[in-house]
C-alpha cells in the first residue's frame, strides 16, 4: 500500500479520490493551477503543488511540471482522476520512468485501447463478451450508403420543387 499519493486532477473527482485515500490511511497531495489556487481539492488534500497557468496547458497537461511535483513531495504514485493525463501513455510511461506507480491503465493497455478497432478484436481474442455491431469497415461503408442515399433525396427533393415551380408559373398568363 501507498504511503502518500499525488492526485494528477482537480475538482469533484479529486475529492473523491482524496476521501477513499484518507480511509484508507494514504496521504494525498494536490497539484493546483493559478485558477485553482483556492479549489475545495486544493483545501481537502494533505499538500498542493502548485503547477503552472491557469490553462490546462500550462498547468494540467504538463507530465513534466506534475512528476516533478509527486517526486518533491515524496509520493509513491499518481492517480489521474479522468479526463487530463488518464488516458495518455507518454505520461503513464513518465511515471513508470521517475520510479512512480500509474494508478490506471498500463502504457500497452491505454495504447491498445486508444484504437477502438485494435481494441475489439483484443477483446474479442481475449473472450470477452462483445456488443454486436459493425467493423470500421462496414461502418464506413455504411456511411457512404447513406450518403448517397441523402444525396439522392436531395436530388429528388430538387426535382419536385422544380416541377412545382413549373406549375405554378404557368396558366396565369402575366395577370
Amino acid at each position: 500500500m501507498f504511503q502518500k499519493i499525488l492526485i494528477a486532477n482537480r475538482g469533484e473527482i479529486s475529492c473523491r479520490i482524496a476521501a477513499t485515500a484518507s480511509r484508507l490511511g494514504i496521504r494525498t497531495v494536490a497539484v493546483y493551477s493559478d485558477a485553482d489556487r483556492k479549489a475545495k481539492h486544493v483545501e481537502f488534500c494533505d499538500e498542493a503543488v502548485h503547477i503552472g497557468g491557469a490553462p490546462a496547458a500550462e498547468s494540467y497537461l504538463r507530465i513534466e511540471q506534475i512528476i516533478r511535483a509527486a517526486t518533491s513531495t515524496d509520493a509513491q504514485a499518481i492517480h489521474p482522476g479522468y479526463g487530463f493525463l488518464a488516458e495518455n501513455e507518454a505520461f503513464a510511461l513518465a511515471c513508470a520512468e521517475a520510479g512512480l506507480t500509474f494508478i490506471g491503465p498500463s502504457p500497452s493497455a491505454i495504447r491498445a485501447m486508444g484504437n477502438k478497432n485494435a481494441a475489439k478484436e483484443l477483446m474479442m481474442k481475449a473472450g470477452v463478451p462483445l456488443v454486436a455491431g459493425l467493423s470500421w469497415k462496414e461502418s464506413g461503408r455504411l456511411k457512404e450508403a447513406s450518403r448517397v442515399r441523402r444525396l439522392s433525396l436531395a436530388t429528388e427533393g430538387e426535382r419536385r420543387r422544380g416541377r412545382k415551380r413549373h406549375a405554378r408559373s404557368g396558366g396565369r398568363g402575366g395577370l
